[in-house]
Protein backbone atom coordinates (compact mmCIF):
# COMPACT_ATOMS: atom_id res chain seq x y z
CA UNK A 1 0.00 0.00 0.00
CA UNK A 2 1.34 3.50 -0.48
CA UNK A 3 0.13 6.57 1.05
CA UNK A 4 -1.81 7.82 -1.56
CA UNK A 5 -4.01 4.69 -1.68
CA UNK A 6 -4.15 4.81 2.52
CA UNK A 7 -5.25 8.41 2.32
CA UNK A 8 -7.53 7.39 -0.67
CA UNK A 9 -9.28 4.82 1.81
CA UNK A 10 -9.48 6.97 4.34
CA UNK A 11 -9.50 10.61 3.78
CA UNK A 12 -10.36 12.08 6.76
CA UNK A 13 -8.22 11.79 10.29
CA UNK A 14 -7.24 13.24 13.40
CA UNK A 15 -2.80 13.22 13.16
CA UNK A 16 -1.33 13.07 16.55
CA UNK A 17 0.85 15.34 15.86
CA UNK A 18 4.59 15.86 17.40
CA UNK A 19 6.82 18.63 15.30
CA UNK A 20 9.26 15.83 14.51
CA UNK A 21 10.42 14.80 11.07
CA UNK A 22 7.81 11.65 10.46
CA UNK A 23 4.49 13.34 11.80
CA UNK A 24 5.45 16.71 9.80
CA UNK A 25 6.64 14.56 6.44
CA UNK A 26 2.69 12.58 6.89
CA UNK A 27 1.32 15.46 7.59
CA UNK A 28 2.44 17.06 4.26
CA UNK A 29 2.36 14.10 2.32
CA UNK A 30 -1.27 13.63 3.40
CA UNK A 31 -2.25 17.03 2.35
CA UNK A 32 -0.63 16.47 -1.05
CA UNK A 33 -3.11 13.50 -1.48
CA UNK A 34 -6.17 15.90 -0.93
CA UNK A 35 -6.91 14.67 2.65
CA UNK A 36 -8.09 16.03 5.35
CA UNK A 37 -5.85 15.34 8.02
CA UNK A 38 -6.39 17.45 11.46
CA UNK A 39 -3.22 17.95 13.46
CA UNK A 40 -3.39 17.93 17.44
CA UNK A 41 -0.43 19.13 19.30
CA UNK A 42 -0.64 17.84 23.05
CA UNK A 43 1.87 19.91 24.84
CA UNK A 44 2.38 18.66 28.29
CA UNK A 45 5.55 19.97 30.23
CA UNK A 46 7.41 17.05 28.31
CA UNK A 47 7.83 18.64 25.48
CA UNK A 48 10.07 21.76 24.96
CA UNK A 49 9.46 24.79 23.42
CA UNK A 50 11.35 24.39 20.41
CA UNK A 51 9.29 21.40 19.32
CA UNK A 52 5.89 23.54 19.67
CA UNK A 53 7.53 26.47 17.27
CA UNK A 54 8.55 23.82 14.74
CA UNK A 55 5.15 22.39 14.79
CA UNK A 56 3.68 25.44 14.35
CA UNK A 57 6.00 26.44 11.56
CA UNK A 58 5.36 23.74 9.69
CA UNK A 59 1.69 23.70 9.43
CA UNK A 60 1.88 27.37 8.41
CA UNK A 61 4.45 26.08 5.70
CA UNK A 62 1.73 23.72 4.52
CA UNK A 63 -1.11 25.71 5.05
CA UNK A 64 -3.13 23.42 7.75
CA UNK A 65 -4.15 25.27 11.16
CA UNK A 66 -2.39 23.39 14.42
CA UNK A 67 -4.49 22.49 17.03
CA UNK A 68 -3.49 22.91 20.47
CA UNK A 69 -4.43 20.72 23.91
CA UNK A 70 -2.47 21.62 26.89
CA UNK A 71 -2.38 18.52 29.09
CA UNK A 72 -0.56 18.63 32.46
CA UNK A 73 0.62 14.70 32.36
CA UNK A 74 2.43 15.39 35.93
CA UNK A 75 -1.25 15.04 37.71
CA UNK A 76 -0.97 11.21 36.53
CA UNK A 77 0.69 9.26 39.58
CA UNK A 78 2.10 6.73 37.16
CA UNK A 79 3.64 9.07 35.03
CA UNK A 80 4.91 11.58 37.92
CA UNK A 81 6.46 8.67 39.42
CA UNK A 82 8.44 7.21 36.55
CA UNK A 83 8.35 4.01 36.67
CA UNK A 84 9.51 1.38 33.87
CA UNK A 85 5.98 1.75 32.12
CA UNK A 86 5.58 5.66 32.15
CA UNK A 87 5.69 5.97 28.34
CA UNK A 88 2.61 3.53 27.71
CA UNK A 89 0.76 5.47 30.62
CA UNK A 90 2.16 9.04 29.31
CA UNK A 91 1.23 7.97 25.31
CA UNK A 92 -2.10 6.70 26.46
CA UNK A 93 -2.83 9.47 28.12
CA UNK A 94 -1.76 11.94 25.35
CA UNK A 95 -3.75 10.11 22.51
CA UNK A 96 -6.95 9.72 24.35
CA UNK A 97 -6.75 13.30 24.79
CA UNK A 98 -6.86 13.65 21.20
CA UNK A 99 -9.29 11.28 20.41
CA UNK A 100 -11.59 13.16 22.88
CA UNK A 101 -10.93 16.23 20.91
CA UNK A 102 -10.84 14.56 17.87
CA UNK A 103 -14.57 12.80 18.49
CA UNK A 104 -15.60 16.74 19.39
CA UNK A 105 -14.42 18.10 16.03
CA UNK A 106 -16.00 15.31 13.65
CA UNK A 107 -13.00 12.58 13.20
CA UNK A 108 -13.03 8.94 13.79
CA UNK A 109 -9.80 7.72 12.54
CA UNK A 110 -6.79 8.72 14.87
CA UNK A 111 -2.92 8.50 13.18
CA UNK A 112 0.70 8.93 13.89
CA UNK A 113 3.81 9.21 12.90
CA UNK A 114 5.29 5.49 13.67
CA UNK A 115 7.33 4.48 10.95
CA UNK A 116 8.57 1.17 9.38
CA UNK A 117 12.37 1.52 11.26
CA UNK A 118 10.53 2.06 14.82
CA UNK A 119 11.19 -1.11 16.91
CA UNK A 120 8.10 -1.36 18.14
CA UNK A 121 9.00 -4.30 20.76
CA UNK A 122 11.14 -1.78 22.66
CA UNK A 123 8.83 0.80 22.68
CA UNK A 124 5.94 0.61 25.49
CA UNK A 125 4.06 3.79 24.22
CA UNK A 126 3.20 1.35 20.84
CA UNK A 127 1.18 -1.24 23.29
CA UNK A 128 -0.66 2.06 24.40
CA UNK A 129 -1.45 3.44 20.65
CA UNK A 130 -2.26 -0.16 19.73
CA UNK A 131 -4.87 -0.23 22.33
CA UNK A 132 -6.24 2.68 20.90
CA UNK A 133 -7.05 1.69 17.74
CA UNK A 134 -4.16 4.46 16.45
CA UNK A 135 -2.95 3.21 12.62
CA UNK A 136 0.46 4.30 11.69
CA UNK A 137 0.00 5.43 8.28
CA UNK A 138 4.10 5.14 7.39
CA UNK A 139 4.41 1.78 8.86
CA UNK A 140 1.65 0.16 7.41
CA UNK A 141 3.26 1.53 3.56
CA UNK A 142 6.31 0.02 4.27
CA UNK A 143 8.32 4.16 4.94
CA UNK A 144 11.15 3.76 7.10
CA UNK A 145 13.14 6.81 8.48
CA UNK A 146 15.72 7.26 5.71
CA UNK A 147 12.38 7.46 3.37
CA UNK A 148 10.95 9.67 5.57
CA UNK A 149 14.10 12.34 5.40
CA UNK A 150 14.69 11.84 1.73
CA UNK A 151 11.04 12.64 0.24
CA UNK A 152 10.89 15.41 2.84
CA UNK A 153 13.75 16.78 1.68
CA UNK A 154 12.54 16.56 -2.04
CA UNK A 155 9.37 18.22 -0.60
CA UNK A 156 11.20 20.93 1.09
CA UNK A 157 10.41 20.29 4.37
CA UNK A 158 12.86 22.24 6.81
CA UNK A 159 12.12 18.99 9.33
CA UNK A 160 13.81 16.32 6.29
CA UNK A 161 17.48 16.48 8.49
CA UNK A 162 15.59 17.38 12.12
CA UNK A 163 17.68 15.15 14.97
CA UNK A 164 15.54 12.73 16.64
CA UNK A 165 13.98 13.93 19.75
CA UNK A 166 13.01 11.89 22.88
CA UNK A 167 11.31 13.96 25.52
CA UNK A 168 12.22 15.74 28.59
CA UNK A 169 11.14 12.95 30.40
CA UNK A 170 13.87 10.78 29.42
CA UNK A 171 16.70 12.45 30.46
CA UNK A 172 15.30 11.68 34.13
CA UNK A 173 16.82 8.33 35.77
CA UNK A 174 13.83 6.07 36.04
CA UNK A 175 12.08 5.43 39.24
CA UNK A 176 13.13 9.35 40.04
CA UNK A 177 10.51 11.23 40.75
CA UNK A 178 9.59 14.08 38.28
CA UNK A 179 9.18 17.54 38.45
CA UNK A 180 7.91 20.80 36.82
CA UNK A 181 11.41 22.29 38.31
CA UNK A 182 13.19 19.71 37.00
CA UNK A 183 11.95 19.22 33.51
CA UNK A 184 12.68 23.23 33.43
CA UNK A 185 16.31 22.48 34.75
CA UNK A 186 16.87 20.30 31.39
CA UNK A 187 15.55 22.45 28.96
CA UNK A 188 17.11 25.54 29.74
CA UNK A 189 20.36 23.47 30.32
CA UNK A 190 20.06 21.79 26.95
CA UNK A 191 18.81 25.41 24.84
CA UNK A 192 21.89 26.52 26.19
CA UNK A 193 24.05 24.33 24.52
CA UNK A 194 21.81 24.38 21.55
CA UNK A 195 23.14 27.84 21.11
CA UNK A 196 26.58 26.94 21.39
CA UNK A 197 26.34 25.27 18.12
CA UNK A 198 25.78 21.19 20.10
CA UNK A 199 23.10 18.96 17.98
CA UNK A 200 22.00 15.60 18.89
CA UNK A 201 22.70 15.48 21.88
CA UNK A 202 20.98 14.62 25.63
CA UNK A 203 21.50 16.40 28.87
CA UNK A 204 20.66 13.72 31.34
CA UNK A 205 20.46 13.80 35.17
CA UNK A 206 22.47 11.66 37.46
CA UNK A 207 21.61 13.46 40.42
CA UNK A 208 19.97 16.11 41.64
CA UNK A 209 23.28 17.87 41.13
CA UNK A 210 24.86 16.42 38.58
CA UNK A 211 24.37 16.02 35.00
CA UNK A 212 25.83 13.75 31.96
CA UNK A 213 26.65 15.10 29.08
CA UNK A 214 25.90 12.91 25.51
CA UNK A 215 26.77 14.02 22.31
CA UNK A 216 27.82 12.38 19.17
CA UNK A 217 31.42 11.44 18.57
CA UNK A 218 31.93 14.49 15.52
CA UNK A 219 30.78 16.79 18.64
CA UNK A 220 33.11 15.67 21.01
CA UNK A 221 35.45 18.47 19.90
CA UNK A 222 32.82 21.00 20.52
CA UNK A 223 32.85 19.72 24.09
CA UNK A 224 36.74 20.42 24.61
CA UNK A 225 36.19 24.06 22.73
CA UNK A 226 33.40 24.89 24.90
CA UNK A 227 33.97 22.99 28.03
CA UNK A 228 34.95 26.33 29.93
CA UNK A 229 31.50 27.78 28.57
CA UNK A 230 29.48 24.74 29.45
CA UNK A 231 30.98 24.49 33.27
CA UNK A 232 29.88 28.62 33.31
CA UNK A 233 26.70 28.58 31.60
CA UNK A 234 25.08 25.40 33.05
CA UNK A 235 26.05 26.04 36.83
CA UNK A 236 23.21 28.20 37.77
CA UNK A 237 21.34 24.59 37.29
CA UNK A 238 24.02 21.97 38.12
CA UNK A 239 26.69 22.20 40.13
CA UNK A 240 28.88 19.29 38.31
CA UNK A 241 28.85 18.18 34.75
CA UNK A 242 30.25 15.02 33.19
CA UNK A 243 30.50 13.54 29.97
CA UNK A 244 29.50 10.14 28.96
CA UNK A 245 32.52 9.00 26.83
CA UNK A 246 30.12 6.37 24.79
CA UNK A 247 29.88 7.53 21.44
CA UNK A 248 26.07 7.72 20.34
Amino acid sequence: MTLDEFFKENPKAALGFSGGTDSCFLLAAAHRCGADVRPYYVWTPFQPRFEFEDAKKLCDEVGVALHVIEYDILKLPEVRTNGKDRCYHCKKAIFSQIALAARRDGYSLIIDGTNASDDIEDRPGMRAISELSVRSPLRECGITKSDVRSFSHQLGLFTWNKPSYACLATRIPTNTTISREMLQKIEHSENILADMGFSDFRLRIISENTAKLQVTERQMQLVLKCRSDIIKKLSPYFENIVLDLTVR
